[in-house]
């Protein structure tokens, strides 16, 4: 018999694998934890995130000191105004009236390449300067100045125009789609530039918690306006990285004074769904207006009242704001009529369905602000008669 030579290593079963590679190279397996692997990309995204505000918020710090203090002139500040009942109860025009809309024909003056919309800049008939916009975010800007200039804010001359054409058109870039060849276009919203007016913008606007109104139930009464609206994007002063959305615009009121007006520049992320992310919330979404709108007061308590809204500055905007101040928001939101929203809807680019429903959701949480004050009397008589009867035993 014939004996086999034995290899000095042990042997392995068929199928077993094998710990060596080509020419003896040893092989090891790893095995992957993928929870490991979810939990460290989160971790790096969230780590991502805060590090990219820490630097927006540092840099609008840095940018802030180094404009110095706000060049203002004015003697006298306002953030609100009252409205006649007329003027809250027609909302096609917006502020500045009939008289104000933009008016053919339209002359290229240049295109404006900031912002994160198609832009240029047209002159009308009139010899007004008006900044042409695109985009998303040109119906609900119309809408919403109209909406705050009837409950009493102040806000630009906005205009929403279906068709029209602009002559003298050049080379366009990111307004090439939006201008035809022969300068027509479509769907635009008009926003006058007023040169009569002193405008601080950026560095020198205003911030939720740095302005002269900060505890006034005017001031109040703008936040509820935004969260009515569901605009979540509430960027301030402090946000100047990224772009402020506040302003301060300074008129002459007579030969030798100005007075300052502190507004909202850009509603551009409103009518939507409200969200502290950009995967929670949304802009013109008729359906998702009216998911929310049950939400809208989240809580009465201790003299306060909450909010279900979520955006930039959700702490600052919706939570903690006085009773009273929503009583005497109330009182000046009455007045407007769901026939005077529909109007202004349809006047900002909406369709007939979009107008109505809308419109009565917007009713719906105005109803909820009256509600939320009517809850509040009644847990104050319930405390009231709980302190009586403790008296009297």
């Amino acid at each position: 018999m014939q004996q086999r030579n034995t290899p000095p290593w042990p042997s392995r079963a068929r199928g077993e694998p094998s710990g060596e590679g080509p020419r003896g190279a040893s092989c090891t397996r790893f095995s992957v934890s993928w929870p490991l692997i979810l939990v460290l990309v989160v971790a790096g995204t969230v780590a991502a995130f805060w590090t990219l505000h820490l630097v927006w918020r540092l840099h609008g710090v840095w940018r802030i000191r180094r404009a110095g203090p706000r060049p203002i002139l004015a003697t006298r500040h306002r953030i609100w105004h009252e409205v006649h009942a007329r003027e809250a109860s027609d909302l096609r025009f917006g502020p500045g009236g009939e008289a104000s809309a933009p008016a053919p024909p339209f002359e290229f003056v240049a295109e404006l390449l900031s912002g994160s919309h198609p832009c240029v800049s047209v002159r009308d008939a009139k010899q007004r300067l008006w900044r042409m916009k695109w985009g998303a975010e040109a119906k609900p800007e119309t809408f919403c100045v109209r909406f705050a200039a009837a409950c009493g804010y102040f806000a630009e001359v906005t205009h929403y125009v279906t068709s029209g054409r602009i002559d003298g058109v050049t080379t366009l870039t990111r307004a090439r789609a939006s201008v035809g060849e022969d300068g027509t276009f479509s769907d635009a919203r008009f926003e006058l530039e007023d040169r009569a007016v002193r405008t601080l913008f950026d560095e020198h606007s205003w911030a939720w918690n740095d302005n002269p109104f900060v505890g006034t139930k005017q001031l109040d009464g703008l936040k509820i306006v935004v969260m009515l609206l569901s605009n979540w994007d509430n960027k301030d002063r402090r946000d100047v990285s990224r772009g402020s959305n506040t302003a301060i615009f300074e008129h002459r009121i007579s030969p030798f004074a100005y007075e300052a007006r502190y507004l909202i520049i850009d509603w551009g992320g409103a009518m939507g769904k409200w969200g502290a992310t950009v995967i929670s919330r949304d802009r013109w979404d008729v359906e998702g207006f009216e998911a929310q709108t049950p939400g809208f007061v989240a809580g009465v308590h201790d003299d306060v009242i909450d909010f279900g809204y979520q955006g930039q500055r959700t702490a600052e905007i919706a939570r903690g704001i006085p009773v009273d101040h929503v009583r005497w928001f109330y009182k000046r939101a009455r007045p407007i009529t769901e026939p005077a929203l529909r109007e202004g809807l349809l006047a900002s680019g909406a369709t007939e369905d979009e107008a109505t429903r809308f419109a009565r959701a917007l009713m719906t949480r105005i109803q909820a602000l009256y509600e939320a004050v009517a809850l509040s009397k009644s847990q104050e008589a319930r405390q009231d008669e709980g302190r009586r009867t403790i008296k009297t035993a």
